[in-house]
């Protein structure tokens, strides 16, 4: 089968490249509209560089370019008795469909024309065939969605008196001045009213290159492919007699069948290791070690000091779409409309260690929308909105296998849905071994809307109001395995700490798996697009929005009862909100609401020289976020006394080991996470100012400044903890739990330079620049995914997970503004070029060339995209617990002042540029302070429609992503001590290549 696929795929490649009959199009339509009615008889041109076309709407209103020149093209819609609209648009290939709402001329207006003669109409003209295709722009009309019906092909071709508002229709057959081929009895083929097509896109391993290798070992190249096919349809349902005027309708179907690879170089523990032999000392082997052993491959690369096993992983996903969609106006004053998407996706997630996990996710979302006309003034819209996601983990051992158990690890939880090996993490860069968590999440949203739109003047006002009520019900444990960690502090060296069954740290959480979070959001909104004046227009407006806090429908939620200074700290439990330390009492989300939602916002746009094409625009807006509640709610869900929540670290007063690692000891909490009772919803202020004017030769260049001030950032520390060689300053003081509170702050500045060439002879081309610089003390923000180790382990956590699952935890709780430095998306500066070149029609059909050659150049596409950027700020962390806590990951090594930059055996990061902190002093290395590695992306396409009859089109098109197979690396891993230290974590895809077909009819 994949060798069929594998020639069909190179077969498609060469028809591609030695087609030679077709003509480019590009295809503009949409619907003229008066009060949500249509509007049949209006007249539409289209004007670019002295040539005008032009078309008139149908009796749905509904008006069809068949191919317009992509690029700049003025619009206009005329209509007796109504004002004309205007606007610029830019052609390209698939863009939606556009829509007009037309307005009445003045009382005075409207008595004037009635007593003058009424005007001939010209006659329309059909539109051109387009000889270039570029993507769609900003600055394009104001559009409805692309599943809204075209109309057939030759619906340019109205008849030259059109439709009257008042009058009679002349539909008669043999009149020259007859209704359009697609209505009434000259309606000759009902397949000219419906719009459509099929579409496939290919890629094979065949035509892809070999992925890198971080070990410099080369593995076979695994077989793939991944395959998508499609249709879609759209158009009236007719039914004669029973449903002569149905509603349009839309459907689409989207089938794809992924497989996918990656090659993972790791470090897993070699045949000495193995024996208990560890550079040159013999270690006694645990049985709980022995047994999780078993699960590690044994190395297949010598001579490599950092990886010594590589395998090629192959991934698959099956994906099911169906998005439809019906819109209907009812009478002269109501339209309704609404749509419902499916979309099913079971994908199977292989690791290192070969453990295969699946995922099934079924979405379901439909919503519903009404529109009523009050008066010529007035709108009434009403809508409703459901969602509904089904998510379904099953890890490799769920139900078959328990780990644990046969290597006589305790503690942990038995049941079967759990059953699996615990989660180990290693210092010196030891692949970490871990697997997915069992899931089974529902989630579903209500939403409704209402607003009102009242047109008067220079003013468009719409003021309206949402509310959406949100459930989350979620069957897990967080970590119901167990986590243990080992860093050498017990034998000097980690492998040997497992060897003798003797972590460094553990944790685990489970007990109470079923969970129903509850939130309701609500807002309310008032905003005036205030045409001020032809050369000013200012768009103002209020809105208010609060999420209330979640709760849980069993009220399962533990937080903490912490007295001021964190000298006392006691559980507290929703079902019974009042405070044993403070004696305070909380509502029965633990967390008071935040109820000061005001945003206003403001945009002008002005042109202070009339006659020039200089145009500022400016703004200023305050967002808030109301999403913040979800991951710290999972905590408080996970908390003893409702469940076992464990986190640990070994010492004499708590000894740990494999066999019993999950015992809670007295010297800290029994809970390890809480949250400020007081918590405040973030908020962003951003405003921006930007300059834009033509320039000779299509040229258009903007300059654009923008500013972000974050306030109430998400911020966690360890409160009571102290550093390494230091004495406990409290040790009555509760120890071991992360608090988290809204003090962060963030702030981003950053400056934009546009050059923007508009489509001319073939060519178009955009050129942006940005220099930026972020700074934040804000947990979330700084923490998304840059801190890295060598096992990809999640130090914060002490589990073997994504570096990215959770905040980055502050280094001094007594210090938090220490933690200020370069945000981690802190991208100081990117290029990005983005080009498009159309090859000529030409005499005969011809470019440079005549004959067979010119017809098979003609009408190409070729697109490139370019980015080019500084590294991303990474933070170096040493693997050490912090003294009386579980917690591993805060903790950041000294600089001893040598450069940071260049090591050994390709590292990029130079080792001797830090060291472990002097005793009883935090470590002076910064958050953030370490550059990453560069970005660079080519990516090319190259595309054509054929138009092999009057009714089909046939889109090809090929992809290249990565075009010069460059090597980009996405991270440097971290973590001292590890043997990767320096090495690249991550590598982006090689060089792709993916072609496409799609028949439009």
């Amino acid at each position: 089968m994949r060798q069929w696929l594998t020639k069909t795929t190179l077969w498609c490649v060469l028809l591609l490249g030695c087609a030679c009959e077709a003509a480019g199009a590009s295809e503009y339509y949409g619907q003229i509209t008066f009060g949500g009615l249509p509007v049949p008889g209006a007249t539409i041109t289209a004007t670019q560089d002295g040539k005008t076309l032009s078309v008139t709407s149908d009796e749905g209103g509904v008006f069809h370019f068949d191919d317009l020149a992509d690029g700049q093209w003025k619009i206009e819609v005329t209509m007796p008795c109504f004002e004309t609209v205007a606007a610029d648009v830019t052609i390209a290939p698939k863009l939606p469909a556009a829509k007009y709402e037309l307005k009445l001329l003045p009382t005075d207006q409207l008595q004037a024309l009635a007593k003058a003669p009424p005007p001939q109409p010209a006659t329309p003209k059909p539109a051109l065939q387009a000889a270039n295709q570029k993507k769609p722009e900003n600055g394009a009309a104001q559009q409805t969605p692309a599943e809204m019906p075209k109309p057939p092909d030759d619906t340019n071709q109205q008849s030259s008196d059109g439709f009257l508002v008042n009058g009679s229709v002349n539909n008669a057959a043999t009149s020259q001045f007859s209704l359009n081929q697609a209505f009434g009895n000259r309606r000759f083929n009902t397949r000219s009213l419906y719009n459509g097509g099929f579409g496939l896109i290919l890629d094979n391993s065949a035509l892809d290159a070999r992925q890198y290798s971080l070990s410099g070992f080369s593995t076979p190249k695994p077989v793939y492919d991944r395959i998508t096919a499609g249709f879609t349809i759209g158009g009236p349902i007719r039914i004669p007699r029973l449903l002569p005027r149905g509603p349009n309708f839309f459907v689409g179907y989207q089938w794809t069948r992924n497989h996918t690879a990656q090659t993972d170089s790791a470090l897993v523990p070699t045949l000495d290791k193995r024996l208990g032999i560890v550079d040159g000392a013999t270690f006694p082997v645990s049985p709980q070690a022995a047994a999780l052993l078993q699960l590690y491959p044994l190395p297949n690369i010598s001579g490599n000091p950092s990886y010594n096993f590589q395998i090629p992983v192959l991934n698959s996903s099956h994906e099911d779409s169906l998005q439809t969609r019906l819109d209907k106006t009812l009478g002269r004053r109501d339209s309704i409309w609404g749509n419902f998407n499916f979309q099913s996706t079971r994908a199977d997630g292989v690791n290192l260690f070969s453990f295969v996990d699946t995922t099934d996710t079924l979405g379901l979302n439909t919503n519903t929308n009404w529109s009523h006309r009050l008066n010529q003034h007035l709108f009434l819209n009403l809508g409703y909105h459901f969602s509904r996601l089904r998510m379904l983990v099953r890890p490799e051992f769920e139900n078959k296998q328990n780990i644990s158990a046969a290597a006589g690890i305790t503690g942990n939880d038995q049941a079967p849905a759990n059953w699996g090996p615990p989660a180990l993490s290693f210092s010196s860069g030891i692949a970490a071994l871990s697997d997915a968590q069992s899931a089974f999440n529902r989630n579903r949203t209500d939403g409704y809307s209402a607003s009102i739109n009242f047109f008067r003047g220079h003013h468009n006002i719409t003021v309206g109001g949402d509310l959406r009520k949100q459930e989350f019900n979620d069957y897990f444990q967080q970590d119901p395995r167990g986590s243990f960690t080992f860093t050498g502090a017990s034998t000097g060296s980690d492998f040997g700490d497992f060897l003798t069954g003797v972590p460094d740290a553990s944790s685990i959480a489970f007990g109470n798996a079923d969970k129903y979070f509850r939130q309701t959001v609500y807002d309310a909104y008032a905003t005036d697009d205030w045409r001020v004046m032809p050369i000013l227009t200012i768009n103002a407006g209020m809105r208010w929005e609060y999420g209330a806090p979640m709760t849980e429908l069993k009220d399962r939620l533990v937080n903490l009862d912490v007295a001021p200074g964190f000298a006392q700290a006691a559980p507290v439990v929703a079902s019974n909100p009042v405070g044993t330390v403070t004696g305070a009492k909380y509502p029965n989300s633990l967390l008071r609401p935040d109820r000061l939602g005001i945003e206003p916002r403001v945009g002008i746009s002005w042109r202070p020289i009339p006659a020039s094409t200089i145009v500022i625009r400016a703004g200023y807006g305050i967002y808030d976020d109301t999403s913040v509640y979800l991951s710290p709610m999972l905590q408080l869900a996970q908390q003893a006394p409702l469940s076992k929540s464990v986190k640990e670290q070994n010492s004499p007063a708590c000894p740990l080991t494999l066999a019993n690692g999950f015992t809670q000891c007295a010297t800290t909490t029994s809970n390890t996470f809480a949250i400020d009772p007081n918590f405040r919803v973030g908020y962003a202020q951003t405003w921006q100012v930007s300059i834009q004017r033509d320039m000779p030769w299509a040229l258009q260049m903007t300059a654009t400044y923008l500013g972000v001030k974050g306030t109430h950032g998400v911020q966690e520390f360890l409160p009571n903890s102290y550093p390494l060689g230091a004495a406990n300053p409290c040790p009555d003081c509760p120890l071991g739990f992360v608090y988290e509170t809204s003090g962060g702050n963030s702030t981003r500045q950053s400056g934009q330079i546009q050059l923007r060439r508009r489509l001319r002879a073939g060519f178009a081309a955009s050129l942006l620049y940005t220099y930026s610089k972020s700074i934040d003390d804000d947990a979330m923000l700084g923490g998304q995914g840059h801190q890295s180790s060598a096992s990809q382990t999640d130090f914060s956590s002490g589990s073997a997970a994504s570096s990215s699952a959770r905040a980055q935890i502050a280094q001094d709780w007594l210090d938090l503004k220490a933690e200020r430095a370069l945000s981690s998306f802190d991208q100081r500066h990117l290029l990005s070029l983005q080009a498009q070149y159309t090859t000529g029609q030409g005499l005969e059909g011809g470019t440079l060339f005549g004959g067979w050659r010119g017809r098979a150049l003609k009408e190409w596409t070729l697109l490139t995209q370019l980015n080019v950027g500084t590294g991303m700020p990474e933070t170096p962390v040493i693997p050490v617990a912090v003294p009386g806590t579980g917690w591993i990951g805060p903790l950041r090594p000294s600089l001893t002042g040598a450069p940071i930059y260049g090591g050994q055996n390709g590292a990029h990061i130079n080792p001797a540029a830090f060291a472990a902190p002097a005793a009883g002093a935090w470590g002076s290395a910064g958050r953030n302070s370490i550059t990453g590695p560069g970005q660079f992306s080519l990516d090319g396409a190259m595309q054509r429609t054929f138009r092999p009859s009057k009714h089909f089109y046939l889109d090809a098109r090929i992809d290249a992503t990565n075009l010069m197979n460059h090597a980009v690396f996405g991270s440097w891993i971290t973590t001292l001590e590890s043997a990767q230290f320096g090495l690249p974590q991550a590598v982006n895809p090689m060089r792709s290549l993916q072609a496409t077909m799609r028949v439009r009819f």
